[in-house]
């Protein structure tokens, strides 16, 4: 089966009666109609339906190894430094569609499954289960799956001296083992899409747990028997994209995930009670590496919308003239660029690793990945400060369609803009910036790859800072 469209991926998504529960209830209906996630599913089938039209097939697509079939451009393995570029301008153009605004589109997780398979000889070990990830990695590809994923701990207590009690887990472990798989207790968080994707991966979560009981990865069916995903609050206030141009097409759910004694075949792990490979999982398959690479892109287009649409407020509102106005644009304008320089230096000093793969300088992009945290927080609040009153006075599509729209257009219009257009643009401001899917946006982003002080700690540690010491001694001897 070659690359799908938005249809077979609605279709699909639609018979996998997922267990979802969301808000006290389990969703036994249609999942494609539910309010909380009809916006994302139709937002994800407009990227499919996107990388199959015609003129996108050369970028989007590639021919499989294996079939010849066009498949999806995010599992293609970057073999020179002109693929890594295919895969960032394939990315760029989804995240086009989203405003960058969904941090967990398909090719997210398939550039994962990619950096895996790739490197499936490190999951070999005593219970050679390189196979299996390669088996999944081709089958994902050639049926295009996506997958939502979690390896985050629910956070009941981060004191170092906290062990959890191994006869009632909270944090998922191997509770029994078969000859024909093992057995699933306990929980994991922050899952997003779960439920809402073919699969789901689970990959070993590190910290503490590190007991043979917590080392393991596979992936499974989302449907599968005595798994659970529990929903937070919806932000899909409702369907109108006038309303809430963005909450209503990208939020995209996070869930908890339950383990309640779940089987899982022997077939989907790829990782099991192998400390050493848990350890070297993400340095030797340069997991992180790529998926910085494929965020990078995204968090690019997302800064530029920022930039966009501080430009439109002051083209709206006649505040262009003003420095302090001209200083905060020139602020994000430096952000985006300092974020394409990044990326662009990575793919400059790519380098082969073991497995045969192109992969991108991990500096500039770690430090990527410590600079958006602070950058966006920062974009946020720009527009907080140029859209000033006008970000909270915004009616409804409804308020435009009643009695009092001569009002509206009287008393909200903008120095060359009609009001609704006006209050269009300001609810997208509040949608980026001051709702309830801002603000998930903006913690969503802080810690997307983690803590930022252990991935300071960790660039510390890998970055070579010999050739700068060794220009200081040199200078001081002369």
């Amino acid at each position: 089966m070659p690359a799908i469209n938005g249809t077979q991926l609605k279709e699909r998504i639609g018979n996998l009666k997922s267990n979802i529960w969301f808000d006290g209830q389990k969703i036994t209906g249609d999942i494609l109609a539910h309010h909380a996630f009809k916006g994302v599913i139709n937002s994800k089938a407009r990227l499919y339906d996107f990388q199959v039209e015609v003129g996108n097939l050369p970028l989007m697509t590639y021919k499989s190894p294996t079939t010849g079939n066009r498949v999806g451009r995010s599992f293609h393995p970057p073999v020179k430094k002109e693929d890594l570029e295919l895969r960032r301008l394939a990315a760029g153009e989804w995240a086009k569609l989203t405003g960058g605004m969904m941090g967990r589109t398909p090719d997210y997780m398939n550039t994962a499954l990619m950096a895996l398979g790739a490197s499936a000889h490190v999951f070999e070990g005593e219970n050679k289960l390189g196979r299996n990830v390669t088996n999944l990695y081709e089958k994902a590809r050639e049926n295009d799956l996506t997958f939502s994923h979690t390896y985050v701990t629910p956070q009941v207590n981060r004191t170092l001296a906290y062990f959890e009690d191994k006869e009632k887990p909270i944090s998922a472990r191997v509770v029994r083992e078969t000859a024909d798989g093992i057995f699933i207790k306990g929980a994991r968080l922050l899952a997003t899409q779960g439920g809402i994707t073919d699969e789901l991966m689970v990959l070993p979560a590190g910290g503490k747990f590190i007991e043979e009981d917590y080392v393991y990865a596979f992936s499974i069916p989302s449907s599968t028997e005595n798994l659970k995903f529990v929903c937070r609050e919806s932000f899909v206030y409702n369907e109108s994209h006038f309303d809430h141009p963005l909450g209503s097409r990208f939020e995209e759910m996070d869930t908890i995930v339950i383990f309640n004694n779940t089987f899982v075949p022997w077939e989907r792990v790829f990782l099991y009670k192998d400390l050493k490979a848990a350890m070297n999982l993400f340095n030797e398959t340069n997991f992180n590496t790529f998926l910085v690479h494929q965020t990078l892109s995204r968090q690019i287009t997302k800064s530029r919308l920022f930039l966009g649409t501080a430009q439109l407020i002051t083209e709206t509102i006649g505040i262009g003239e003003y420095q302090h106005v001209k200083e905060k644009i020139s602020e994000m304008i430096c952000g985006v660029e300092m974020m394409k320089g990044l990326l662009l230096s990575s793919e400059m000093q790519a380098r082969e690793n073991g497995s045969g793969l192109v992969v991108p300088d991990a500096n500039p992009l770690t430090v990527a990945s410590l600079m958006f945290p602070k950058l966006y927080p920062r974009f946020v609040e720009i527009l907080q400060l140029l859209g000033a009153s006008g970000t909270i006075t915004i009616p409804t599509s409804n308020d435009f369609n009643s009695d009092i729209r001569s009002d509206l257009d009287l008393y909200l219009q903008g120095a060359d803009t009609e009001a609704k257009e006006r209050v269009r643009l300001f609810r997208l401001v509040w949608d980026m910036c001051s709702s309830a899917f801002a603000g998930r946006e903006t913690i969503y982003e802080r810690f997307f790859f983690g803590d930022p002080v252990r991935i300071s700690v960790g660039l510390y540690n890998q970055y070579d800072k010999k050739p700068a010491v060794d220009l200081v001694k040199n200078l001081l001897k002369s």
